[in-house]
Order: structure tokens, then C-alpha cells, then sequence
């Protein structure tokens, strides 16, 4: 993945010297040394829950004018928050939780930053120095349990410390690849008397990114590049944490290369634009799915080759040769080797690549010639795309399409709306049926596959943008685990708009046993208990989720037909002064497609049920 562009969003510290000016020394306690530290790297928002532990951080938090907190209603959704914050505006997202169980919820959402390489900071007080390994009461190592999930973490338990450890967590969780630093500061630590003065010292020698690319790889990719007849330019998330999207429109434009956007990618580049072939992956459009296996070139630029993406390994694009970019080291070769491997920061890599590649073109080795090299690929790509369409069919019985409810939110919503989705069903569908023409707009889990993740997500992102439509795309499934965090938007004045795709199931688990085990439904159906209490209502009811919201101060509707759905929607954009839940009662057998079956190859993708696409001979080896 990539690092943010140099000096984006929050002022980093500069190192300085014991000869150098420095601002003058207060007097403080660590606790208000903390929350001081905060307003000087530009944190403004931090979503959290106080506890003992931590309580002396919250007295001097309450005076600050700089930084505001959002009183969350569990820390999960306080950690989800600050990822959907940060991902909405490119800075770091910062949560706030005590020490013991406060500390243990926010594993998930630490874990989930960490998969899809988010710039978070977690704060977690812990109990007094001289009690730490003693069990005492809400103890836990959040340290030990957090290391395999984290970029880096931190131990305080030295007030005078807070500064350079506060400033060090924010410089390393948002430059090179993006992702969560957790800073767990002791009781005692927080109490004690010491100064403060801003800058600190920054000491941090093992930590050297590598933004600018190598001259000769650049040279030799764009070489490949101009030489290739399949080429596909293979886009994940780290183009958009880098800010690179305008530079890959140049890229693209100037190659005339298929560009396939991962699901964490979407919006890197416009799904108008002509080159633009889908989505990869599982639950991939057939043409970007197609394009990978049959490619002889793959530039993949700030993706990673998960599973997801590649299916059966061993099987994944076997003409293709390999330039993968990457500002982590560590992804590049680690699940498929490179022909010509390029460690830098996308932005940067792209720039350079767009310089190689002009240049080669200049040297006679294609210019305009290029896009008719590639007359035969795209003659594939075209027929692929128009013979195997995304598309859905509406239910005979005259029901709410899940599908259809998602694509018009979509065509509804106001411009630069965002969107954020739990995970399942509803997050195929919101990834293939809604249009994403910007980067930022679309927020979802995507490595650790969070459900829960969307209503305090979108909280987050509407939080760190005010004046956008924010739209929560949810399950009914996702929606009962994190929802009490519409209290949260209610109290604070942040209006999201969340649609419950209810189909009466934990969706996608239920498509799988539809496919895979003979329809034995074990576990997947949520409307239905000891005494059903209404059987022949379609979709959840227990909860009654229209009710629900409405007690946790929401606007709520519920829509069972076709004829109302255009009306509801347009009634949940009109409002606009507290958080809008429309229960959405779709169709319970809807399936996405098109899908690769875990395990099995690319090439054994189905359009749809039964209808396994016909490529024809089109291999030019």
C-alpha cells in the first residue's frame, strides 16, 4: 500500500536541535499534556468512552477548544468511527478507550485498520506502572494482544514522554503505508506533574520509508508497458491513500490499458471512464476477471494480490508477467512474484511512470500506435463487456429488488455523497450498483470483512465531513451488531442516512449454503424465533427496526414495495437534522453475482447461476 502525499493533512513534527528555538514550557500533568499534544498534530476529532483508567485525560479534554469528542456507545463503534473519519479525509482517525475490556473492544477495528491500511491512532489509559503485571482490576496487555495487528505501539508509563510518543504514533501511523499505532499510557503516568513543549525531539531511526522509485525499474516497467499487447493496469487502495488518482488518469489515458479497481480501490478511477472494466475479484465483474487471466502484462499499482482477487493461485493469470508497485516492501513477491518489482509511494511511482512511458513513446516504440497494439484486446474486453453485463432480475412475486433499492439510492443521492457499507451482500451489491466517480466516496472493511462496520463508519466519515450526504449501506445482520451508535449520531448532531437491506438472513452466509449445502439453512435465518411472531412478514421484525431507530431519536420508514421506493428515498434525503433509518424489506432469495467459488480458479467464474462464460479462443500467446 502507499503513504499519504507528503505533508497532506496533520503538521508532523520536525526533529530539532539542543540549539534550536523551541515554544515555551508549560507546566502541566501528563493528562493535559496529551490532550495538548493532540491539538498540535491536528487532531480535531476523537471518538471514544471514558473509564477509570483514563478518566484523568477526559478533565483537561473538556476544556479544549481544538479538539472535539464524540461520546461513542461502545468502543467498537468508536474505533470504526475513527476509520471511517479518517478514511472520508485522509487524516488520522483517533479513538479513545480505558483500560481492560475498553481497550479489548477496540481489537476489531484495530485489526480491521490494519487490513486495509488506515492511519489510526488508538489511546488506551491503563492501570498504574507499579500494578501493571499484578492482574489488577481492568488490567490487560493491550500492547501484547494488539502487536500483530498494529503498525507500531507504545507503552507510556513516563509522563514526560507523552509528547514524543503522541507526535512519533501520528508520524508513523500516516506516512509510508498508512495504519493503526496504539499508545497505551498508564494511570500514574497521566496524574504526574511534568512540562511540556512542542516540538519534540522525533528519534525514530529504524523508521525510513521509501517514497521515490527506483530510475531503472521505472524504466524497465515502462518498457513492458509499450511492449505488451494485454495489458491491465491492476488499481488497490493505496492509489488513493497516496492521492495518486489524477496521475493514474494520465496513465491510463496516455497507455489506452484496461484499469481494474479493487473493492478498496473504488473511485481511484471513474466507473464512467471508457477504460474502466470493473471490479476484480470473487464477486467481480466478468470482464475485469477475465481481463487479469488473460492478460500478458498486469501493472498492479497499490494492491496487494489478495485471495480475493487472485482465487486458486497457482491459476491466477498465467501469460501475464508481473509489475507490481508497492510502498510496502513487504507485499511485493509475497503472494506472486515480480517481474519488476517498484517499492515507492504510488503518486510518485505513477509520475515517473507516465514520464518512461512518454519517453518511449517519443523513441518510436508505439505513441498513438499504442491503442491500435491493443485493437484485438480491447475487441475482447468489449465483447466480454457487452455480453456479460452486471445486471440483476426483478422477483416475480413484486417485491423489493435488493439490487434495484441500492442502484437508486445510488442515482438518488446528492453529489460527492459517501457511501459506506457493512459486509456481505449488501456490500457486492453497493460496490457493483452504486457509481463511483471519486476517490473518498466509498468506505467499506474490506480485509477483515467487519460486519458492524458501516453505521459507525459512516458516523466517522460524516463527522470529518459535515456538508456531505453520508449514506450507510447495512444488513440486517450487520445493522444489530454496532446500531446503538444512532444514539451517538442523534445526540452529536451527526445526521447519516442508513439503509437496512433486511432479507430476513445473514445473507451472504445463506448464499453459500444455497450453493454449497444443499440448502440446509443452519444458523442464517434471523426473523424467525421459538414463536415466530408474525410468520408471514418478510424480512426481520424482532427487532422492529423502524421502532428501534425511532427510540434512539432517528427519522424512520419502512419500504416493502417497488411503487415507494423512489418517494423514500428522495424523503430520507430532504432530511437533514437528525440520522435517517429506512428498513427496507427486499426479496430473501436474491444471490450476487457474478461469483468464483473460494478455492477454484478465475476461469471458473459464473455470470450467474448456472452460466458459465464462453471466451472463445482469443489467447495470442
Amino acid at each position: 500500500m502507499t503513504e499519504q502525499a507528503p505533508g497532506a493533512h496533520h503538521p508532523q513534527p520536525r526533529p530539532r536541535s539542543g540549539g534550536q528555538q523551541s515554544a515555551p514550557v508549560e507546566h502541566v500533568t501528563g493528562a493535559k499534556s496529551l490532550i495538548r499534544s493532540l491539538e498540535e498534530v491536528g487532531a480535531d476529532t476523537v471518538f471514544g468512552i471514558p473509564g477509570g483508567a483514563i478518566l484523568p485525560a477526559y478533565d483537561p479534554l473538556m476544556d479544549s477548544t481544538r479538539v472535539r469528542h464524540v461520546l461513542c456507545r461502545h468502543e467498537q463503534g468508536a474505533g470504526h468511527a475513527a476509520t471511517g473519519y479518517a478514511q472520508a479525509t485522509g487524516k488520522v482517525g483517533v479513538c479513545m478507550a480505558t483500560s481492560g475490556p475498553g481497550a479489548t473492544n477496540l481489537v476489531t477495528p484495530i485489526a480491521d485498520a490494519h487490513m486495509d491500511s488506515v492511519p489510526l491512532v488508538a489511546i488506551t489509559g491503563q492501570v498504574a506502572s507499579s500494578s501493571i503485571g499484578t492482574d489488577a482490576f481492568q488490567e490487560a496487555d493491550i500492547v501484547g494482544i494488539t502487536m500483530p495487528i498494529t503498525k507500531h505501539n507504545f507503552l507510556v508509563t513516563k509522563a514526560e514522554d507523552i509528547p514524543r510518543v503522541i507526535a512519533q504514533a501520528f508520524h508513523i501511523a500516516s506516512t509510508g503505508r498508512p495504519g493503526p499505532v496504539l499508545v497505551d499510557i498508564a494511570k500514574d503516568a497521566l496524574q504526574a506533574k511534568t512540562t511540556f513543549s512542542w516540538p519534540p525531539v522525533l528519534d525514530l531511526p529504524g523508521y525510513r520509508p521509501v517514497t521515490k522509485p527506483h530510475a531503472k525499474q521505472i524504466r524497465e516497467a515502462a518498457k513492458l508497458i509499450t511492449s505488451a499487447k494485454r495489458p491491465v493496469l491492476y488499481v488497490g487502495g493505496g492509489v488513493i491513500k497516496a492521492h495518486a488518482t489524477a496521475e493514474l488518469k494520465v496513465l491510463a489515458e496516455l497507455t489506452g490499458a484496461p484499469v481494474t479497481t479493487t473493492l478498496m480501490a473504488l473511485g481511484a478511477f471513474p466507473d464512467s471512464h471508457p477504460l474502466h472494466v470493473g471490479m476484480p475479484g470473487m464477486h467481480g465483474a466478468v470482464t475485469a476477471v477475465t481481463a487479469l487471466q488473460k492478460a500478458d502484462l498486469i501493472v498492479a499499482l497499490g494492491a496487494r494480490f489478495d485471495d480475493r482477487v487472485t482465487g486458486k493461485l497457482d491459476s491466477f493469470a498465467p501469460y501475464a508477467k508481473i509489475v507490481h508497485a508497492d510502498i510496502d516492501p513487504a507485499e511485493i513477491g509475497k503472494n506472486r512474484a515480480a517481474d519488476v518489482p517498484i517499492v515507492g509511494d504510488a503518486r510518485e511511482v505513477i509520475a515517473d511512470l507516465i514520464q518512461a512511458v512518454q519517453k518511449e513513446h517519443s523513441e518510436g516504440q508505439q505513441g498513438e500506435a499504442a491503442k491500435s497494439r491493443y485493437a484485438a484486446w480491447w475487441k475482447d474486453l468489449n465483447r466480454w463487456r457487452e455480453t456479460y453485463p452486471l445486471g440483476y432480475d426483478l422477483p416475480d412475486n413484486g417485491s423489493l429488488s435488493p439490487q434495484q433499492v441500492i442502484e437508486r439510492i445510488g442515482q438518488l443521492a446528492p453529489e460527492d455523497t459517501i457511501f459506506a457499507a457493512g459486509v456481505g451482500q449488501h456490500q457486492m451489491w453497493a460496490a457493483h450498483y452504486v457509481q463511483y466517480e471519486k476517490p473518498a466516496t466509498w468506505l467499506n472493511s474490506g480485509g477483515a470483512g467487519t460486519m458492524g462496520y458501516a453505521v459507525p463508519a459512516a458516523m466517522g466519515a460524516k463527522a470529518g465531513q459535515p456538508g456531505r450526504t453520508v449514506w450507510a449501506i447495512d444488513g440486517d445482520g450487520c445493522f444489530q451488531m454496532t446500531n446503538q451508535e444512532l444514539t451517538t449520531c442523534a445526540l452529536n448532531n451527526i445526521p447519516i442516512k442508513v439503509a437496512i437491506i433486511n432479507n430476513g438472513a445473514l445473507g451472504m452466509v445463506r448464499q453459500w449454503q444455497t450453493l454449497f449445502y444443499n440448502q440446509r439453512y443452519s444458523n442464517t435465518v434471523l426473523h424467525s424465533g421459538p414463536d415466530d411472531v408474525n410468520p408471514d412478514a418478510r424480512g426481520t421484525r424482532v427487532p422492529d427496526f423502524v421502532k428501534l431507530s425511532e427510540a434512539m431519536g432517528c427519522y424512520s420508514i419502512r419500504c416493502e414495495s417497488p411503487d415507494d421506493l423512489d418517494k423514500v428515498i428522495e424523503e430520507a434525503n430532504s432530511v437533514n437534522d437528525r440520522p435517517v433509518v429506512i428498513d427496507f424489506i427486499v426479496h430473501e432469495d436474491a444471490m450476487v453475482w457474478p461469483m468464483v467459488a473460494a478455492g477454484t480458479s478465475n476461469d471458473e467464474i459464473l455470470a450467474a447461476r448456472d452460466v458459465r462464460p464462453d471466451f472463445g479462443d482469443n489467447e495470442d500467446d
